[in-house]
C-alpha cells in the first residue's frame, strides 16, 4: 500500500478539508509522517496571501526538480491551475470540490497518468469526514460565500455559497465528540453567511449544537461583519451557554469608510463598532479578533491613522495584520499599487501598536486562577485555551492533562499568549 503526506496551507478551513481528503484514503492509501517518507505528496494550498503562494510554488519547484509524484488541491487548484502547471507540469489537480475522487486521481498518478479533475460538483464532502480521535475536530459547514471583496480570490477559486446540510453537520460534530472530540472548530470561507441559501443561518444552527450531548467546547469561525445585523441578537443568546467559547472573529479589514467601500466590504465603522459594543455588553469577558488589510492601492496615510485609531478605541483582543498582495483574480490588482517601502513601514508601525494593546490587555490576567481546556502539546510545552479562547501556556506540564480542564495560576503574559502553572486538575 502506497505512503501519501498531506501538505496544508492557509486557514481552519483548509485543515478540515485534509481532514476530510485524509478520511477518503482510509484502507486505501498509508499516511505518511513526513514528505521524504511518502510515496506521493497531496499539496492542500492557499491562495489568499501572495507570501503563502510563493512558499507553496517554491516547494512545486523542488518537488518537481526531484520528479516526486504530487497532486495539488485547495485553493490553488481552483484559482490558479496554469500557475501549478508552469511550475510543476507533472503535477496532478484535484479541486477541493472533488476530493471524492481523491484516491482515484493517486491511482491515475502513481500509474503514470496526471489527473486534472476540476469543475462544480453539488455533493456536501463533510458526509466523508470520519472521526480520527483527536482531542481537537474541525467541522467545515459550507463552501463559497456572498461577498466580492475586491482583494480576494478566494471565491474565484470556492464559488458561490453553498452550506451543507444540518443534519450533516450535526451528525459529523456527535460522531467527532463520540471519537474523543473536546473542542469542535465549525469553520467556512464565512461562517457569517452560513444558511442563507437554505433559509436558514449560523444561530439556528448553534442553537441545534447546543443540544448535542457530550462534554465539549466548540470554537465559531471567521464571520464577516456584514451579514451580523440580521441575528447578532440570536447569535449572542446561544453564546451564553457554555458549550461555545466566547469568541468571535470579526474582520474589519480597514478603520476608513473610503477603503471599506473600495474594497466592498458592506459595511461602515459605525455598523462595526455597533457590532462590537452590543457583543461585548451581551457577552462577558467575550474575546473579539480582527483583521486588517495594511497597503490596500487606495489607503492613504489618513485612512491608515484610521486604523490605528480604531485599534486604540476598541482594543481587540487579537489583531490580525496581512500586507496587501495583489491577487490574480482580484479587481484591487488592476488598482495603481503602493510601494513596498510605504506598505512595509505602516506594517510594522500597525504590529507595533498590536502587541503594545494585546499584552497590555493580557497583564489583566497576571496573578488570576482560570480554567483552560488543553488540547495541543509541543515540546516545550501543554498549549489551551480559556474560556474566551486565549492561548495558555503551561511549562514542563504532564501530557496526560490534554483533553482536560485544569486550573492554572497566570503569572506572565506576552502580547499572543499568558503563561502559568498548573493548580488543580
Amino acid at each position: 500500500m502506497q505512503s501519501v503526506y498531506i501538505d496544508t496551507y492557509g486557514c481552519t478551513l483548509n485543515h478540515a478539508d485534509s481532514d476530510i481528503i485524509a478520511s477518503r484514503l482510509q484502507g486505501h492509501y498509508v499516511l505518511a509522517d513526513s514528505m521524504e517518507n511518502a510515496d506521493i505528496v497531496i499539496m492542500n494550498t492557499c491562495t489568499v496571501k501572495k507570501g503563502t503562494e510563493q512558499k507553496i510554488l517554491y516547494k512545486l519547484d523542488m518537488l518537481e526538480k526531484d520528479h516526486r509524484l504530487v497532486i495539488v488541491s485547495g485553493c490553488m487548484a481552483g484559482a490558479n491551475r496554469g500557475t501549478i502547471k508552469r511550475h510543476a507540469p507533472n503535477a496532478g489537480i484535484v479541486t477541493i470540490q472533488n476530493v471524492d475522487r481523491i484516491c482515484e486521481a493517486l491511482d491515475d498518478l502513481w500509474h503514470g497518468i496526471v489527473p486534472n479533475i476540476a469543475g462544480a460538483k453539488s455533493g456536501e464532502r463533510i458526509s466523508m469526514l470520519s472521526p480520527n480521535g483527536s482531542i481537537l475536530s474541525r467541522i467545515p459547514v459550507s463552501d463559497g460565500c456572498l461577498s466580492s471583496c475586491s482583494f480576494c480570490e478566494t471565491k474565484f477559486a470556492r464559488g458561490p455559497l453553498r452550506s451543507f446540510s444540518e443534519d450533516a453537520i450535526l451528525k459529523a460534530i456527535k460522531n467527532s465528540v463520540e471519537s474523543g472530540a473536546k473542542e469542535v472548530q465549525i469553520t467556512s470561507q464565512d461562517i457569517g453567511s452560513y444558511g442563507f441559501d437554505k433559509k436558514t443561518d449560523i444561530a439556528e444552527l448553534l442553537e441545534k449544537v447546543d443540544k448535542i450531548e457530550g462534554d465539549f467546547k466548540v470554537r465559531i469561525g471567521m464571520l464577516n461583519p456584514q451579514h451580523l445585523h440580521r441575528y447578532i441578537e440570536r447569535l449572542c443568546d446561544v453564546m451564553k451557554s457554555e458549550r461555545f467559547y466566547r469568541f468571535l472573529h470579526l474582520p474589519v479589514q480597514s478603520g476608513s469608510d473610503k477603503v471599506l467601500r473600495d474594497m466592498r466590504r458592506e459595511y461602515s465603522i459605525a455598523e462595526f463598532k455597533g457590532q462590537i459594543d452590543y457583543i461585548r455588553k451581551h457577552l462577558l469577558k467575550v474575546g473579539i479578533e480582527t483583521d486588517f488589510i495594511v497597503g490596500f492601492p487606495t489607503e492613504e496615510e489618513k485612512d491608515f491613522e484610521m486604523s490605528c485609531n480604531l485599534i486604540e478605541d476598541m482594543r481587540f483582543e487579537v489583531t490580525n495584520i496581512s500586507r496587501f498582495g495583489a491577487r490574480p483574480h482580484a479587481s484591487a490588482s488592476n488598482m495603481p499599487q503602493l510601494g513596498y517601502d510605504v506598505i512595509n513601514k505602516r506594517s510594522n508601525d500597525m504590529s507595533r501598536l498590536v502587541r503594545s494593546v494585546q499584552n497590555d490587555i493580557n497583564k489583566g490576567y497576571i496573578n488570576s486562577s482560570i480554567d483552560a481546556l488543553f488540547t495541543e502539546k509541543t515540546l516545550m510545552s501543554v498549549n489551551g485555551r480559556n474560556e474566551s479562547y486565549r492561548q495558555v501556556v503551561v511549562k514542563d506540564a504532564p501530557e496526560s492533562i490534554l483533553g482536560t480542564h485544569s486550573k492554572v495560576r497566570i503569572s506572565a503574559v506576552s502580547a499572543n499568549a499568558i503563561y502559568g502553572e498548573i493548580e488543580a486538575i
